[in-house]
Protein backbone atom coordinates (compact mmCIF):
# COMPACT_ATOMS: atom_id res chain seq x y z
CA UNK A 1 0.00 0.00 0.00
CA UNK A 2 3.15 2.70 0.97
CA UNK A 3 1.44 4.13 3.46
CA UNK A 4 0.82 3.15 6.92
CA UNK A 5 -2.44 3.29 9.00
CA UNK A 6 -1.99 6.15 12.24
CA UNK A 7 -4.43 6.09 14.89
CA UNK A 8 -5.29 9.69 16.16
CA UNK A 9 -7.84 11.65 18.42
CA UNK A 10 -10.77 12.75 16.13
CA UNK A 11 -11.19 16.50 15.50
CA UNK A 12 -13.79 18.30 14.72
CA UNK A 13 -12.99 18.21 10.89
CA UNK A 14 -13.28 14.09 11.14
CA UNK A 15 -17.13 14.46 11.66
CA UNK A 16 -18.27 14.23 8.27
CA UNK A 17 -15.86 11.42 7.07
CA UNK A 18 -16.78 9.41 10.20
CA UNK A 19 -20.49 10.02 9.32
CA UNK A 20 -19.88 8.17 6.07
CA UNK A 21 -17.89 5.81 6.94
CA UNK A 22 -20.42 4.60 9.64
CA UNK A 23 -22.76 4.94 7.21
CA UNK A 24 -20.87 2.40 4.70
CA UNK A 25 -19.53 0.16 7.28
CA UNK A 26 -22.89 -0.52 9.47
CA UNK A 27 -24.53 -1.68 6.00
CA UNK A 28 -23.11 -5.51 6.46
CA UNK A 29 -24.46 -5.34 10.39
CA UNK A 30 -28.02 -3.61 8.96
CA UNK A 31 -28.55 -7.05 6.36
CA UNK A 32 -27.57 -9.25 8.73
CA UNK A 33 -30.93 -8.28 10.92
CA UNK A 34 -32.84 -7.01 7.97
CA UNK A 35 -32.99 -3.81 9.82
CA UNK A 36 -31.84 -0.66 7.98
CA UNK A 37 -32.97 1.25 10.64
CA UNK A 38 -30.36 0.78 12.86
CA UNK A 39 -28.71 3.75 15.03
CA UNK A 40 -25.00 4.26 12.95
CA UNK A 41 -27.68 4.13 9.38
CA UNK A 42 -29.72 6.77 11.06
CA UNK A 43 -27.80 9.26 12.91
CA UNK A 44 -27.76 12.40 11.78
CA UNK A 45 -23.99 14.62 10.89
CA UNK A 46 -24.76 16.87 13.85
CA UNK A 47 -25.30 14.41 16.08
CA UNK A 48 -21.97 12.71 15.03
CA UNK A 49 -20.26 16.16 15.95
CA UNK A 50 -21.78 16.80 18.76
CA UNK A 51 -19.95 13.62 19.91
CA UNK A 52 -17.23 14.27 18.17
CA UNK A 53 -17.40 17.50 20.48
CA UNK A 54 -18.05 15.47 23.81
CA UNK A 55 -16.99 12.27 23.68
CA UNK A 56 -13.65 10.09 23.70
CA UNK A 57 -13.59 9.37 19.86
CA UNK A 58 -10.47 8.08 17.66
CA UNK A 59 -10.28 7.46 13.95
CA UNK A 60 -7.42 5.30 12.24
CA UNK A 61 -6.44 7.24 9.11
CA UNK A 62 -4.65 6.36 5.89
CA UNK A 63 -3.10 9.55 4.24
CA UNK A 64 -5.88 11.82 4.72
CA UNK A 65 -9.08 9.01 4.33
CA UNK A 66 -10.50 8.33 7.57
CA UNK A 67 -10.79 4.78 7.05
CA UNK A 68 -11.74 3.54 10.82
CA UNK A 69 -13.62 5.36 14.10
CA UNK A 70 -14.52 4.31 17.56
CA UNK A 71 -16.06 6.24 20.50
CA UNK A 72 -16.66 5.97 23.89
CA UNK A 73 -18.03 8.08 26.87
CA UNK A 74 -17.68 7.36 30.69
CA UNK A 75 -21.38 6.41 32.23
CA UNK A 76 -22.42 7.79 35.59
CA UNK A 77 -21.60 4.20 36.96
CA UNK A 78 -17.37 4.30 36.25
CA UNK A 79 -18.05 2.11 33.16
CA UNK A 80 -16.53 3.79 29.57
CA UNK A 81 -19.30 2.61 27.34
CA UNK A 82 -18.01 1.91 23.56
CA UNK A 83 -19.41 1.50 20.44
CA UNK A 84 -20.17 2.49 16.47
CA UNK A 85 -16.18 1.20 16.05
CA UNK A 86 -16.08 0.66 12.25
CA UNK A 87 -13.30 0.00 9.66
CA UNK A 88 -13.82 0.02 6.06
CA UNK A 89 -14.58 -2.80 4.69
CA UNK A 90 -11.32 -2.79 2.33
CA UNK A 91 -9.57 -2.37 5.45
CA UNK A 92 -10.82 -5.20 7.54
CA UNK A 93 -9.22 -8.04 9.11
CA UNK A 94 -5.67 -5.95 9.39
CA UNK A 95 -6.09 -5.21 13.33
CA UNK A 96 -7.30 -1.74 12.87
CA UNK A 97 -10.07 -1.99 15.16
CA UNK A 98 -8.18 -3.70 18.05
CA UNK A 99 -6.16 -0.64 17.78
CA UNK A 100 -8.93 1.86 17.82
CA UNK A 101 -10.00 -0.63 20.75
CA UNK A 102 -6.99 -0.11 22.40
CA UNK A 103 -6.62 3.51 22.14
CA UNK A 104 -10.14 4.51 23.17
CA UNK A 105 -9.29 1.84 25.99
CA UNK A 106 -6.37 3.84 27.04
CA UNK A 107 -7.52 7.42 26.55
CA UNK A 108 -10.96 6.54 28.90
CA UNK A 109 -9.00 5.22 31.65
CA UNK A 110 -5.94 7.80 31.69
CA UNK A 111 -8.31 10.89 30.57
CA UNK A 112 -11.73 10.23 32.06
CA UNK A 113 -10.97 7.34 34.85
CA UNK A 114 -13.08 4.59 33.23
CA UNK A 115 -13.19 1.31 36.06
CA UNK A 116 -14.62 -0.93 33.17
CA UNK A 117 -15.53 -1.22 29.44
CA UNK A 118 -18.69 -2.48 28.28
CA UNK A 119 -20.16 -2.61 24.96
CA UNK A 120 -22.44 -4.24 22.80
CA UNK A 121 -22.92 -5.85 19.74
CA UNK A 122 -25.68 -7.76 17.65
CA UNK A 123 -25.77 -11.54 18.84
CA UNK A 124 -25.63 -12.31 14.91
CA UNK A 125 -22.25 -10.60 14.73
CA UNK A 126 -19.82 -12.87 14.96
CA UNK A 127 -17.46 -11.17 13.48
CA UNK A 128 -17.39 -8.70 16.27
CA UNK A 129 -17.51 -10.59 19.12
CA UNK A 130 -14.43 -12.73 17.91
CA UNK A 131 -12.61 -9.37 18.28
CA UNK A 132 -14.10 -8.53 21.46
CA UNK A 133 -13.43 -11.75 22.88
CA UNK A 134 -9.69 -11.98 21.23
CA UNK A 135 -9.13 -8.64 23.27
CA UNK A 136 -10.59 -9.78 26.37
CA UNK A 137 -14.21 -8.87 26.48
CA UNK A 138 -16.37 -11.20 28.06
CA UNK A 139 -20.53 -11.56 28.12
CA UNK A 140 -22.44 -10.42 30.84
CA UNK A 141 -25.60 -10.14 29.49
CA UNK A 142 -28.28 -9.17 26.73
CA UNK A 143 -30.52 -6.51 25.86
CA UNK A 144 -32.58 -5.17 23.14
CA UNK A 145 -31.23 -1.96 20.85
CA UNK A 146 -33.53 0.64 20.57
CA UNK A 147 -34.13 -0.70 16.63
CA UNK A 148 -35.18 -3.91 18.59
CA UNK A 149 -32.15 -5.93 17.56
CA UNK A 150 -31.15 -8.53 20.24
CA UNK A 151 -27.60 -7.14 21.45
CA UNK A 152 -25.16 -9.47 23.51
CA UNK A 153 -23.12 -7.29 26.69
CA UNK A 154 -19.86 -7.67 26.99
CA UNK A 155 -17.44 -6.21 29.52
CA UNK A 156 -13.53 -6.22 30.92
CA UNK A 157 -11.94 -4.55 33.89
CA UNK A 158 -10.48 -1.45 32.98
CA UNK A 159 -6.73 -2.81 34.34
CA UNK A 160 -6.99 -5.48 31.59
CA UNK A 161 -6.58 -2.92 28.55
CA UNK A 162 -2.82 -2.61 29.40
CA UNK A 163 -2.53 -6.15 28.88
CA UNK A 164 -4.28 -6.43 25.49
CA UNK A 165 -2.41 -3.07 24.30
Amino acid sequence: MGMSVTISAATEQDAEQIFRLQYLCFQSEAALYANYRIDPLVQTLDSVREEVAADCVFVARLGDEVVGSVRGRVTEDGAASIGKLCVHPRLQGHGIGARLLRAAESALVEERGARRFRLHTGHRSEGNLRLYRRVGYERVGTAEGADGVPMIVLEKPAQTYATTA
